[in-house]
Order: structure tokens, then C-alpha cells, then sequence
């Protein structure tokens, strides 16, 4: 299929030009697209997606202009095509096409999308949106990063039902004498064509566990004949799928029957439909099924800058890194810079000011290896006991809630030279007894003294963390009651980061951080909130795999910054792009 060109000359009686102008808002996102389409999406970006001979295929860039107003819209696929053929809006904001320009099948979205994950750059209608917010001075160096439940497209799975699907696939992915090879071992009456739960007596609890043991025996036994094997690749991937759902939801009791575990397996799949999917929690009491949507957002312009899509069951903290990229690249290239830059003034030195430099540039290096290794630069933790110490305008900074204030993501901020605005959240002790910030925690003697001044060492393990033990020094201890009820007595653990998370308790503590941190993060949370606007395709994802997922989210960031560019009075001018509102 080779690459189609977008009209550009309407017809002045056809039109939808004349009747949309004065009706669509210019402030609107079908009024920026119908200014800049051109612009913003020019078929020779999509170039590279077609080949040089074939029939030719719908413009690129009016199926992008389509794909981006069916995510703001949270259109389904016909539903899209539908709204271009009799919406004027939706012409109009292709270019301003004519009323009766023909119409496309809803497949070639879906044709688009396929040939997008496939290139190089799956994600460009989102960069090339983000690079005009750019263009514009509208992203600056400050982040909020927050994340947002992301509902599964299928049904979750019970035990059963996902244990019969899995050996359904396998079956249907093998062929030939393999199928029959691996036929002829199932023991159970089931033909396993069929989709669905297996016959059973569901009310009697024998017939309810000789049917699980009876799955299970069966799937070990496709697992058996394969074991050894070098398989194709859909042939391998049912097989561990299989594999999983045996070993994460079956325990295997005295008697060597096969039972339902009355437990929940750390990373557990809920659908062989979606394998990617998981079991996740927003917050203790709130629970759902899916993926998490991650994004960062610029708090001045409220632009998204990136968007990560991740199993339901992650922390938001695994995102982080991957959201403050640009934040991250430009840092090391400004370090890099300033090494090169010390690296050339010394080789144009003399020989006696080569020694002088090298030993100055070598004291430099060794202080701050000291202050990385310490928890807690000195300006960090002045500025966060002394409000006079204050951060230069333009310091690159990163807002997020308690569930990005670990202490890996905070050391990687420290190391970095990107200043912290993120909540860690406070030690607490069961029944309103002394928390761990009532010890005294001496990182440099690698000792803890408790409230009452007994002092015991830290013991660390080999990956860094340790212990301090007070044991004996609790029995008669006048404070024990309000330390501790464990009767070999009180025991702190002592992170890696503690000095780390130590110092942004420190610094979060300040009046100024908090108002600022009250102020800023939750421009977030209003962002978050267009993105979920529409039910489907925003709430709940419309496709399966994180992949295709994180596409979608990708596009629908796109389109809600195309609208708030649009709001912005976004145009395009000789010297760039500018925006009107700043």
C-alpha cells in the first residue's frame, strides 16, 4: 500500500469551511487542528509506513486526525469513522474537507495502529504534539508524576475457568501428530473445545474437587509430554502460560490431590485472555483488575511529557524513572559537559598547573563521593531545616505523592542534582507506640540509641541493610510499654536509603515545602481526570496487553494536550510556534 495525499484544494461550494467557521470555537481542539493539521501531522510523517507500490491509502494524516478526536470522544472504531462521515466538525478539522468527502472501513484505524506499533517510533502522534508544547517554551523543568487504575478489557478468570482456558490454548496452538500426541494423554471427558467452566456438580464439594484434581493431572500431563522440547513460539508462550496458572492458583495436599489455594500468588495472572493483566489496589480499600496509566505532567502549562503503561499490581514508583527521562538525559549531559569541559582546560594547562588542576578536580570528586555516600547533601538538609536556603527559579524539580517518596527513587533524584518534592511518608508503630523517627539513627557510627539512651550497633546483611537489636536493654526498660510488646524487645531495621529518606522526611517537614507541594501536585489529579473523562477507552482500556495499552494512553495524552494547546491559543507562526496564553 503506498502512501496517500490529503486534498488540498476544497471545493468553495462544498466546503465545510464556510459553515464550521464562526460555529467551532478557534479555542476548541477541532479549531487548532483544523488551523494546523498540516502541521501537526503531514502525511510524509507516516511515510515510512507505506511502500512504493499498490493501491493508494487513506491520508495519514486525516486518519490521524480521526484516531486523535475518537480518543477525546472515547469513540469505539465505527463509531469514529462514522462521526467523520456525518459530523462537519470532524472534516472541518481535517484540513476543512467537503461535506460529501468519501468516507473509510473502520479496519483502517485499525490497519493504522498495527503499522504504528510495528515502526520505529510507535508513540509519534504524542511526540509530535509534545514537541510542539516544546517549540513553544510551554515545558519547563519541573514534573508531577501520578498513576490511574486502567480497567481490564476482559473477564477475570476464576480458578477453574483460567486453568481449562489455559489447556484450551495449548491445545489449539499445537497441530499435527503433536495435537494427537498430546490428546491422547488428557484423561478427563472433556473435549476442550468449547470455551467456558467445565461440567460439574458445582453444589457437591466432592465433584467440585475431584474435577480441579482431574484439570490439574491433565494439564501436568500436556506439560510432560512437552517437557524437552524445542517448541514454536505460540506453542512455547501457551505452555508457560500453562504452567503458571497450575503452579500459582493448585497446592497438592498429603494424599497427592490436586486443591484450589487458599492463598494469592504474588504476581498472579487473572485471564488468559490478557495474560498481562493483575490484581491491583489504588489505595488499601480499593481494588480493580488491569494495568496502571502513569504520566508526568508539566505543572505551569498542566502539558503531559510522558505516559507509561504498567501491570496493576506495580508500584508507582517503577514508573518514575521512565516519566523524568528528558529530566534524567539532561542532567547526565550537563555533567557530561562540565567533565569535558574541566578535561580540556586542564590538557591546556602547563605541567606544573596539569598537577594543580588534577589534584583540585581530584579533592572535588572525592567531597562528593562523600556527600552521595552520605544520606542527605548538606544543601539539601540546610534547605530543609532553614527556610532562608532557596532553590534557584529554574531548578529542575519532581512532585509526587508518598508512593514515588521511596528511597531508591529519592536517592536516584539526589544523584541526579534533581531537587525532591516528593512525600515520604512517616514511620508509624502499632497502638500509638514510639515510631522509628524517636530513635536516634547514627548512620557515621552505624549505631541506634532509643528513647531511653541505650545505644546497640547496627548489623548489616550484605546487600547493605541492617538491624539494631536492643534485646536485653528493653526487659527493664521504664519506657517498654510504650515501645514495644515483643519479648525479645524492640528491633529497628535500617534501610539502604535510610540517611536518604531520613533527610526528605527533614526537608518535608518545612512550611514552604508543604505550600508549595500543596500547591503544585494537584494540578495532576485535574489532568488525570480529562484522560478518565470518557468511560471507554479511558477508565477502561479498549484493548488487550500492555503494548497496545500503552499506545492507547499514549494517543489519548496526545489528544487531551492537543486540547489544552488549543485553550492556550497554540498557533503557528514564522519564527515557530507561540502560544497566546502563557
Amino acid at each position: 500500500m503506498t502512501l496517500g495525499r490529503t486534498p488540498r484544494q476544497a471545493d468553495l461550494f462544498r466546503s465545510t469551511v464556510g459553515f464550521c467557521d464562526g460555529r467551532v470555537g478557534p479555542g476548541s481542539i477541532y479549531g487548532l487542528l483544523h488551523r494546523e493539521c498540516e502541521r501537526l501531522f503531514p502525511d510524509e510523517v507516516f511515510s515510512d509506513l507505506f511502500t512504493d507500490i499498490g493501491r493508494r491509502s487513506v491520508p495519514p494524516m486525516i486518519v490521524a486526525v480521526v484516531m486523535v478526536l475518537q480518543r477525546i470522544e472515547g469513540c469505539s472504531d465505527r463509531e469514529a469513522v462514522d462521526r467523520f462521515c456525518f459530523d462537519a466538525r470532524w472534516k472541518y478539522a481535517a484540513g476543512g474537507l467537503d461535506f460529501d468527502y468519501p468516507g473509510f472501513v473502520h479496519t483502517v484505524l485499525v490497519d493504522m495502529r498495527a503499522r504504528l506499533a510495528a515502526s520505529d517510533a510507535p508513540n509519534r502522534i504524542f511526540d509530535a504534539v509534545l514537541d510542539v508544547a516544546k517549540a513553544a517554551g510551554l515545558v519547563g523543568r519541573r514534573r508531577v508524576l501520578d498513576s490511574t487504575p486502567l480497567y481490564d478489557a476482559v473477564a477475570t478468570m476464576d480458578t477453574v475457568t483460567l486453568i481449562r482456558s489455559a489447556i484450551r490454548g495449548l491445545l489449539k496452538a499445537a497441530d499435527g501428530e503433536l495435537a494427537d500426541e498430546l490428546r491422547a494423554v488428557l484423561a478427563r471427558d472433556d473435549d476442550y473445545i468449547s470455551a467456558g467452566k467445565p461440567v460439574c456438580e458445582y453444589d457437591d464439594p466432592a465433584a467440585r474437587v475431584e474435577m480441579v484434581d482431574a484439570l490439574a493431572r491433565d494439564g501436568a500431563a500436556l506439560l510432560v509430554v512437552l517437557d524437552g522440547r524445542e517448541l514454536a513460539e505460540a506453542l512455547d508462550q501457551a505452555a508457560a502460560l500453562l504452567a503458571t496458572v497450575l503452579g500459582q492458583d493448585l497446592d497438592q495436599d498429603e494424599a497427592g490431590v490436586f486443591r484450589i489455594a487458599r492463598r494469592v500468588a504474588r504476581d498472579r495472572v487473572i485471564s488468559t485472555v490478557d495474560p498481562e493483566a493483575r490484581h491491583g489496589h489504588k489505595t488499601a480499600a480499593r481494588g480493580f483488575d488491569g494495568y496502571k496509566g502513569h504520566i508526568g505532567v508539566d505543572p505551569d502549562s498542566e502539558i503531559i511529557t510522558a505516559t507509561v503503561v504498567g501491570p496493576g499490581n506495580a508500584g508507582d514508583a517503577t514508573a518514575a524513572e521512565e516519566l523524568i527521562g528528558d529530566l534524567l538525559d539532561e542532567h547526565t549531559t550537563d555533567a557530561a559537559t562540565t567533565e569535558i569541559e574541566t578535561t580540556t582546560e586542564i590538557a591546556a594547562a602547563g605541567t606544573t598547573e596539569i598537577h594543580a588542576a588534577v589534584a583540585a578536580v581530584a579533592a572535588v570528586a572525592a567531597v562528593a563521593a562523600v556527600v552521595v555516600a552520605v544520606a542527605g547533601t548538606a544543601a539539601v538538609v540546610a534547605a530543609a531545616v532553614d527556610p532562608a536556603v532557596e532553590v534557584a527559579a529554574d531548578q529542575t524539580c519532581v512532585y509526587g505523592d508518598n508512593a514515588y517518596g521511596t528511597g531508591e527513587f529519592q536517592d536516584r533524584l539526589d544523584r541526579a542534582g534533581i531537587e525532591s518534592k516528593c512525600k515520604t511518608q512517616p514511620p508509624v508503630a502499632a497502638g500509638g507506640r514510639f515510631a522509628k523517627d524517636r530513635f536516634d539513627i547514627d548512620l557515621d557510627a552505624d549505631t541506634v540509641r532509643c528513647p531511653a539512651g541505650n545505644t546497640t550497633p547496627i548489623i548489616r546483611d550484605r546487600n547493605g541493610a541492617g538491624t539494631a537489636a536492643f534485646g536485653a536493654a528493653c526487659a527493664g526498660c521504664p519506657l517498654r510499654e510504650q515501645c514495644t510488646t515483643a519479648r525479645a524487645g524492640r528491633t529497628i531495621s535500617v534501610g539502604v536509603h535510610e540517611g536518604v529518606l531520613a533527610a526528605a522526611r527533614t526537608r518535608q517537614r518545612d512550611p514552604d515545602w508543604a505550600a508549595d507541594y500543596r500547591a503544585t501536585r494537584p494540578k495532576v489529579e485535574r489532568k488525570i481526570g480529562h484522560l478518565m473523562r470518557r468511560k471507554h477507552g479511558g477508565r477502561r482500556a479498549r484493548v488487550r496487553g500492555t503494548t497496545k495499552i500503552g499506545a492507547d494512553f499514549a494517543l489519548l495524552a496526545a489528544a487531551v494536550n492537543l486540547a489544552r494547546l488549543a485553550v492556550l491559543g497554540m498557533a503557528s507562526t514564522r519564527s515557530g510556534w507561540a502560544a497566546a496564553i502563557r
